[in-house]
């Protein structure tokens, strides 16, 4: 049967009128930064295997590591680590029957982006 009532229905909402939330934004970069790090566990299983095969294959990895591209992926992969251990321990906090508020949780969201970035400048700073 023909659905009649097909121009009255409302429409969903668009993405130019739709404004993404920091809890919804802050959960899809948790997982994007989860299987980001995983350029950087290659790039350091690389390095370990070419340190265990030859000092020729060690020089290559060992450049190419120590370059302006493989010094930007180890920090970008070291704000990562930081900003999704503290996303772990936001939902480790709503797991545990933490506040569900909408404010409380934008500002959990906030406080991951700060913290993620300080916590990265410390640890650059200190090691």
């Amino acid at each position: 049967m023909a659905d009649v009532n097909r121009g009255n229905r409302p429409l969903s909402p668009h993405l130019t009128i739709y404004r993404p939330q920091m809890t919804s934004m802050s959960s899809i970069f948790v997982r994007i930064t989860g299987n980001a790090m995983l350029v950087a566990a290659l790039m350091i299983v690389w390095w370990l295997l070419a340190a265990s095969s030859s000092p020729e294959y060690f020089a290559i990895a060992d450049g190419f590591l120590r370059s302006w591209f493989g010094d930007l992926v180890l920090f970008l992969s070291l704000w990562a680590l930081w900003y999704h251990t503290l996303g772990g321990l936001r939902h480790l906090y709503w797991d545990n029957g933490g506040s569900y508020d909408v404010a409380f949780a934008e500002k959990l969201g906030m406080g991951m982006i700060v913290g993620s970035v300080v916590l990265t400048i410390l640890t650059v700073l200190v090691i």
